[in-house]
């Protein structure tokens, strides 16, 4: 089974009319949209899932941004 190239894709689509070129992008964009909300209800599944076993860590904003740093410097050393 041999791979469509990039290119090849690219030059299939520019052989489309304007209208199918454009539906083609719409369809994309949809699709894209779906797997990022599909993406987002699996990590908020996750994250229920850590708080329920109460392995989610918790805090403020201020909290937060403390580990982030915390965890930056770390990264430097």
């Amino acid at each position: 089974m041999s791979m469509i190239s990039f290119q090849e894709i690219i030059d299939s689509i520019e052989k489309l009319s304007v209208d199918e070129q454009d539906y083609l992008f719409e369809l994309i964009k949809k699709r894209r949209i779906e797997k990022r909300c599909l993406e987002i209800a699996n990590n908020a599944q996750a994250t229920l899932e850590c708080f329920r076993q109460g392995t989610a860590k918790t805090g403020s904003i201020d909290d937060l941004i403390a580990d982030l740093l915390d965890e930056q410097d770390n990264e430097d050393k």
